[in-house]
């Protein structure tokens, strides 16, 4: 693995996403909407930062199924909290084609929150398909598969404090396992 991002500076983009949240909302109540998986890590860091009002609620979405290429995607929101008049911020792990964050954010505006903005800890260079892009990003990363701080490879790998990009060495020495 080839780290991209230390735990030193995770902690510095997340101290500087929180300051630019907070500059964007003040201490207007906010509910968060994390997506699940891969975001709880970033979404409990952030959330310490943050001193507005705020509650918590979850979806999940899934596109990635034991590879590293994305697929179909599958969203549930069944426990998510009522976001009627509310502002909302999604919290994800990463935009890379956008579609996720993109299918996400028109559901949530069908709900009639006050107001839907996102913040993602990552967003690869060079392979979005959409045309929406994520309120607050903290690190712009290059087109390459990585693990760590809660992103996962088949679920390994959410509980590195680093951001790693996987070799194709990585690939093989995890499938001999």
């Amino acid at each position: 693995m080839r780290v991209l991002l230390s735990e030193q500076e995770l902690s510095k983009g997340v101290d500087r996403i929180a300051a630019e949240i907070t500059a964007c909302y003040g201490r207007r109540p906010l509910t968060i909407v994390a997506v699940m998986t891969g975001s709880l890590v970033f979404l409990a860091d952030l959330i310490r930062r943050l001193e507005m009002p705020i509650r918590v609620s979850l979806i999940q979405a899934s596109s990635y199924r034991g590879g590293t290429s994305s697929g179909e995607l599958s969203i549930n929101d069944e426990i998510m909290l009522e976001i009627h008049d509310r502002d909302v911020l999604v919290i994800d792990d990463i935009f890379d084609t956008g579609k996720t964050l993109s299918e996400i954010m028109r559901r949530l505006w069908l709900e009639r929150p006050t107001s839907v903005r996102s913040v993602v800890l990552l967003r690869k260079t060079g392979c979005q398909l959409v045309n929406d892009q994520p309120d607050f990003v903290a690190f712009e990363i290059p087109n390459e598969f990585v693990v760590g701080y809660g992103l996962d490879y088949e679920d390994l790998y959410r509980n590195l404090p680093f951001v790693a990009a996987l070799q194709p060495s990585d690939l093989q020495a995890h499938h001999s396992v």
